[in-house]
């Protein structure tokens, strides 16, 4: 019999040896659900009718620490990362959800229809026999996925109550894969969203970071703020629904956000850039005013009260410090003046000071997530380029002789001269010869060539040193020319 899915060897050698135990395997969940959507899992569940300890007997290498019986085989040597560890459950039967958070109790004395009962979504309950080639779908979840439609397992208010966080995992699902949110599973999220409260924040974080990685974070918010759900994630948010913004803007503040926010996840940007796309300008409702000299209004200072939320947000929800300071400053710099008639070098270097080398292309990237989530099609106009070009010219290390390996007090100590103009003279002729032949930018060699530098004259030294610094402008052109090249500027 033709197999129905190609599966990796590392995952059949699991199930063949639990099952030439006398033992029933199958894989189960998100993989099984890839495979029918025609998608490579990101990982791969087994379940099994074999106790926790009678699979650690099975397998060399394992580990066994948590109360709900899955075991973590590990397949040493294996080069892809989403086969390195299987996990290996048993079928169990979960007792209530008194926290809905977790079951109060668990039995291993289950079959495996038992165990599709306790799953969260119809396309989750679909067990897979690799040896037999036989599915068990008791819940219509292969329909469901041709369907295209997101359905609880049995009585939606029931599932969620168990576990609040299967409904942000219904509304992630939505977004990423395009399906429809069955009425009735719909209806019990708005029933249910209240549960998220006794949710752990670092499980409703993960879960938001998933939602905020996928491929449409925009639909997944803004269902989630439809269905109640994001009172209990980000409620911060939801201030910003129907604030209206100033002529520059084509939408309200909301709007904007989810808009910037969907441009970075467009661009594939990582977490941080998302994060503060999403709340650049949260802080907007509250500072908003009335101006009355152009009657319109202003949000005065919104980056820098928004800055302070982004991080009790972000603290609230469990972030790592590391990654809050990142987002923090990208959000509390990203109103940086870019108009290039009148910016100076030196202003662009203070904001790469403020921001910190390592953010400032981050923050120009911000810049065009705010800038097309204003409703503007053009996400690097000629300005913004502009400004490009005038960071990375800030940012290069100029040419100067501290480009080269010697300095003053080598000269002196090499040649023995005094402090004198001397000195920087033969600095000058060594930078000519750096310029001409970067290699031999090495201290022994610049050393030797210092001490017949030495015995030259003044002004046989003026000379060359005269000639080092047109070289030395000649390549700044370059240089210039180079970037602005770059970025289509002059």
């Amino acid at each position: 019999m033709q197999d129905l899915f190609p599966i990796p060897k590392t995952v059949s050698r699991i199930t063949e040896g639990l099952e030439k135990a006398g033992f029933e395997a199958y894989l189960i969940g998100g993989c099984v659900r890839d495979l029918f959507l025609g998608k490579t899992p990101k990982d791969w569940d087994v379940t099994t009718n074999a106790k926790p300890e009678q699979i650690i007997e099975l397998f060399p290498k394992t580990f066994y620490e948590n109360e709900y019986g899955t075991v973590g085989v590990v397949n040493e040597g294996e080069s892809d990362p989403t086969l390195e560890i299987i996990e290996v459950t048993p079928y169990r039967i979960e007792e209530a959800y008194s926290d809905s958070r977790r079951p109060d109790s668990v039995s291993f004395n289950a079959t495996i229809e038992d165990d599709l009962k306790r799953r969260d979504l119809t396309m989750n309950a679909i067990a897979l026999n690799i040896s037999k080639n036989t599915v068990i779908d008791p819940f219509g979840g292969r329909a469901d996925i041709q369907k295209g439609l997101i359905r609880a397992v049995g009585e939606p208010k029931e599932r969620f109550s168990e576990d609040a966080l299967r409904m942000m995992r219904a509304v992630r699902l939505h977004a990423e894969l395009g399906f429809t949110i069955e009425e009735a599973t719909k209806e019990g999220i708005k029933d249910s969203a209240e549960l998220l409260k006794k949710i752990a924040k670092e499980r409703i974080r993960d879960e938001f970071v998933k939602t905020i990685m996928s491929d449409n974070p925009m639909e997944a918010i803004a269902v989630s703020q439809n269905l109640g759900v994001l009172e209990y994630i980000v409620p911060e948010l939801l201030d910003s629904i129907g604030i209206e913004q100033n002529q520059a803007h084509a939408f309200d503040v909301w709007t904007h956000l989810l808009k910037s926010l969907q441009h970075s996840a467009d661009k594939k940007w990582p977490i941080h850039i998302r994060l503060a796309a999403l709340f650049h300008d949260i802080s907007k409702p509250e500072t908003r005013r009335r101006s009355k000299e152009k009657d319109e209004w202003t949000f005065y200072g919104h980056e820098v009260v928004g800055a302070r939320k982004t991080a009790t947000i972000l603290k609230n929800l469990k972030f790592s410090k590391e990654l809050t300071d990142q987002v923090v400053k990208l959000v509390r710099w990203h109103m940086f003046f870019s108009d290039t008639e009148q910016i100076t070098l030196s202003a662009v270097r203070r904001l790469i000071s403020n921001v910190g080398k390592e953010n400032v292309w981050d923050l120009m990237n911000l810049r065009v997530c705010d800038r097309i989530g204003t409703g503007r099609p053009k996400e690097n106009p000629y300005r913004l380029r502009k400004y490009k070009a005038m960071v990375e010219e800030a940012m290069r290390d100029p040419v100067s002789v501290g480009m080269i390996e010697l300095d003053g007090k080598d000269i002196m100590d090499i040649t023995g001269i005094p402090a004198s103009p001397k000195v920087g003279q033969i600095l000058h002729a060594l930078l000519e010869e750096v310029l001409e032949n970067p290699e031999l930018n090495k201290k022994d060699t610049l050393s030797k060539k210092a001490i017949e530098l030495a015995v030259l004259s003044e002004e046989e030294l003026k000379k060359r040193g005269d000639s080092g610094k047109e070289k030395r402008e000649d390549e700044e052109k370059k240089i210039l020319k180079s970037i602005r090249g770059k970025y289509k500027v002059q």
